[in-house]
């Protein structure tokens, strides 16, 4: 019996951490559209193809929200109120920046840029661990996809002990494009791979740079992986040849501020 409950738990944990930060209900995602709060995902029930759900949609996409088609059962799960109307949003636990506001911050500070991105994280633990990480590390911002990764939930707000509060953070349309902006203007794009062909402790990260952090099972994609000026391995001395997302990014973070601070 206490198993059987302990697993109920378990099972229940997610969808009472999804809950802490959802608006259910046609108008109350119309509000919060009107009043400019920060949506990631919008969920509509596949079907339904009224023109007031059409217009809600159109709004959503014209402010770049995700808009995801799933079905009612879906919804049926995920509400709380039971009165969702085909129509859920997950709002952001706080407001997104742009990349170029992470990049002026940086120079506001007299500082060489310090960026991490996140190449379609899914684990919010793990995107909690590195805003927390990167805010400790005194990096200028984190870039995260709109598509297949996680945002700014109420769970990554609670895994990040507070960083999410100071942490700038950039979700962009397409990662591999950033990159190639962020190159543009002088900013080194270092990926992390096992078979990097720079071992950490040879690779520069005292001019402008940017980590970036595969996803959790099959690191990097391909072509984020070829847009990156160079790939980096973390020295493995045991058994296992992996490590967690967030403490590959707290390695490379802490080896930037460690040359930093050498060279000042």
């Amino acid at each position: 019996m206490m198993n059987r409950r302990k697993n109920e738990e378990r099972n229940n944990a997610p969808q009472q951490e999804f809950q802490e930060g959802i608006l259910e209900g046609r108008n109350a995602v119309t509000e919060a559209l009107k009043n400019g709060r920060t949506i990631d995902k919008l969920y509509v029930a596949s079907g339904d193809t009224d023109a007031d759900l059409a217009r809600l949609c159109a709004r959503a996409k014209a402010a770049g929200i995700v808009i995801v088609t799933v079905d009612r059962r879906k919804l049926d799960q995920m509400s709380v109120t039971r009165a969702h109307q085909g129509v859920i949003a997950q709002a952001a636990a706080h407001d997104y920046v742009t990349v170029d506001e992470i990049l002026e911050y940086a120079r506001q500070k007299g500082e060489q840029p310090l960026l991490v991105i996140c190449d379609e994280l899914s684990d919010p633990h793990n995107l909690g661990a590195i805003l927390r990480t990167a805010e400790c590390a005194g990096a200028h911002g984190v870039i995260i996809p709109k598509r297949r990764s996680v945002g700014l939930t109420a769970v990554v707000a609670k895994a990040s002990a507070g960083a999410v509060e100071y942490m700038k953070v950039a979700r962009v349309t397409n990662i591999t494009a950033t990159i190639r902006s962020l190159k543009e203007k002088g900013v080194w794009v270092y990926g992390t791979a096992a078979n990097g062909a720079v071992p950490l402790q040879k690779a520069d990260l005292r001019g402008p740079s940017a980590v970036v952090i595969g996803n959790e099972g099959d690191g990097m994609s391909r072509l984020v992986a070829e847009s990156c000026d160079l790939k980096i391995s973390i020295p493995m001395k045991g058994r296992i040849s992996s490590l967690n997302a967030s403490a590959a990014a707290a390695i490379m973070l802490y080896e930037a501020v460690r040359q930093r601070e050498i060279d000042q």
